[in-house]
């Protein structure tokens, strides 16, 4: 009985890793373990967990930020932003990839849906690359990397799950992450840049003829077009967050309706339309509140068995022996190892719950652990073999784009977000910055 939680924690994690849905099996195991931790009192515990869970208004985030990203989807500003972007910066070597990074930041900061974002991208960019001659891994990765910075770039849905389980305020949260994103999106653009000067046929220039048939005047009318409408979305949200005028969860609801408003103003607003963004929604705030239900479960049973009492023994000796920084570079790398077999969503609520508390404890900043995290996990949609971009992507990209070329694709970009990741943990100020300017003012 002493070492129940442990034995559970196994056994949660080979059902998994042999393709037990994450559901049932968090569920199931909290179910067994549970009775035999407990007995049956335990189902008198488990309603007043899960009710703790579904009433937590912070939540409430979810979903208007998942309607708003599907429905900004579904308004068309994805392909104008590319083709604009694309002109913008087709006098650069690499200008075309260069585009695709502008647009998934711009998209991330707009939606913070990454599947969303690699499919529309993946749909619109690789077909436009292929065609002017981009090597296919260069197209792939550039598109597989844009679409994840959603993750990080906030709003995003991971920074929401985040914030509630360590317990930092999400707008404090939202501040934070921004710095970091662009560390990343710059990272990727001098990557695309050096590579395209050392490599000119990987990334051939577009036809000057081409960029000569708009002149200044119409450049600069089809750039405004296309830039207001995100820059609009993301001003009246995370602006209306940063100036305290709305909590998180408001803000999303003014997201939702900012989005709703540019499909009509795009004259892409349908009832249709309307009809598959709120059923998209239902189906992935379903996913996402399902798995938090089963995490719930299993984190009330893991710690009333004495699981967290295990873990804080096991990292404090590993502390008092090597230095709490070591436990926290064991800690980064578990999540990143995890990230090659489990979704984010799996590992917020399975891994997270466990770890951060012990972490925090040894006296680091919970907002800029947070945000830490959030970069790790975002290496866990294009690390192999179970990265959901790369998914996403293949199952939109033409046929003579191979999942070997995805896959080597990612390579450079993997190791350009843990650089990234490597900076943001070397410079703290990249994290708190902003909100204690914020705050002080």
């Amino acid at each position: 009985m002493q070492y129940l939680a442990a034995w559970m924690f196994l056994a949660m994690s080979i059902l998994i890793m042999v393709g037990f849905p994450v559901t049932f099996t968090l569920l199931g195991t909290a179910l067994t373990f549970g009775l035999i931790g407990f007995g049956w009192n335990f189902f008198n515990l488990l309603p007043l967990r899960i009710w703790g869970v579904m009433n937590n208004v912070t939540l409430l985030a979810v979903p208007l930020f998942v309607f708003m990203g599907v429905m900004l989807e579904r308004s068309g500003l994805a392909e104008e932003l590319l083709d604009t972007m694309g002109l913008v910066f087709g006098k650069v070597r690499g200008g075309l990839a260069v585009s695709v990074v502008v647009v998934g930041a711009l998209l991330g900061a707009s939606t913070g849906i990454v599947g969303a974002t690699v499919v529309t991208m993946g749909l619109i960019a690789i077909p436009t690359m292929l065609r002017r001659g981009y090597q296919k891994e260069l197209a792939t990765g550039t598109v597989a990397a844009s679409g994840t910075l959603g993750q990080i770039i906030p709003p995003s849905i991971i920074l929401v799950l985040l914030g509630d389980i360590i317990g930092v305020p999400v707008g404090d949260l939202f501040m934070a992450a921004v710095f970091p994103g662009m560390v990343l999106v710059v990272l990727y653009v001098i990557y695309i840049i050096v590579v395209s000067l050392i490599k000119p046929h990987w990334a051939p220039l577009i036809p000057q003829e081409e960029l000569d048939a708009l002149k200044s005047r119409e450049m600069l009318i089809k750039v405004g077009k296309a830039l207001f409408p995100p820059l609009f979305l993301i001003v009246a949200v995370l602006g209306s967050m940063f100036a305290g005028i709305a909590s998180p969860t408001e803000a999303a609801s003014v997201g939702a309706v900012g989005a709703t408003l540019l499909t009509f103003l795009n004259k892409r607003f349908t009832y249709q339309i309307l009809r598959e963004v709120s059923y998209s929604t239902m189906q992935l705030t379903s996913m996402v509140f399902i798995i938090l239900v089963g995490a719930a479960a299993f984190g009330l049973v893991f710690r009333g068995t004495g699981g967290d009492t295990l873990v804080r023994t096991f990292l404090g000796g590993m502390a008092h022996t090597h230095g709490k920084w070591f436990v926290f570079f064991i800690v980064m790398f578990v999540i990143f190892i995890v990230g090659f077999f489990l979704d984010f969503i799996e590992i917020v609520f399975i891994h997270v719950p466990v770890l951060a508390p012990i972490i925090i404890e040894f006296g680091i900043d919970p907002l800029w652990f947070c945000v830490i995290l959030a970069v790790n996990l975002q290496t866990s949609f294009l690390t192999p073999p179970f990265g959901f971009s790369l998914f996403y992507l293949k199952a939109v990209t033409p046929p003579e784009v191979e999942t070997g070329h995805i896959y080597r694709g990612i390579i450079p970009f993997v190791v350009l977000q843990l650089i990234g990741l490597t900076i943001c943990v070397l410079f703290p100020i990249l994290s708190t910055w902003l909100p204690k300017v914020v705050f002080s003012n």
